[in-house]
Order: C-alpha cells, then sequence, then structure tokens
C-alpha cells in the first residue's frame, strides 16, 4: 500500500512557533497517559517535534497539563 506522506500539523496550522499557552493544541500531540507522542505516529516535522516537547514540558510545569493521566489537581 503506497500512502502519501505525512503533513505537519503544525506548519499547516500557520503558526510560527507552538505555544506553551495553549494547551487544547498540547493536548493533542500528548497520550491518554501523558507521554509525548512521537514524531513517526503524530507526524509533526522535525522542527515543530523540538518546540513541541519544549512547550509541553513547560505547560507541565505551569500545571497547565498534567504529568501523569490521572493526577489533575
Amino acid at each position: 500500500m503506497a500512502r502519501g506522506r505525512k503533513v505537519c500539523p503544525v506548519c499547516e496550522s500557520g503558526a510560527r512557533a507552538v505555544d506553551y499557552k495553549d494547551e487544547r493544541r498540547l493536548s493533542r500531540f500528548v497520550t491518554e497517559r501523558g507521554k509525548i507522542l512521537p514524531r513517526r505516529i503524530s507526524g509533526v516535522c522535525a522542527r515543530h517535534q523540538r518546540q513541541l516537547s519544549t512547550a509541553i514540558k513547560r505547560a507541565r510545569f505551569l500545571a497547565l497539563l498534567p504529568y501523569i493521566a490521572g493526577h489533575e489537581g
């Protein structure tokens, strides 16, 4: 089966950089368990994957995202 290349969803949205305050966008790239999705699954380009991981870690530190599932609060 031949599939087309995945297009980076961050590039496609036209965002210049990933913002750690945008919880809704960041939660798309985190599993139910709270782990960061790898590039091959999420389809994000290398530059945005680095920005995403930094943004997710910052959001976790500020309690915008949970470190692990079931521990909000």
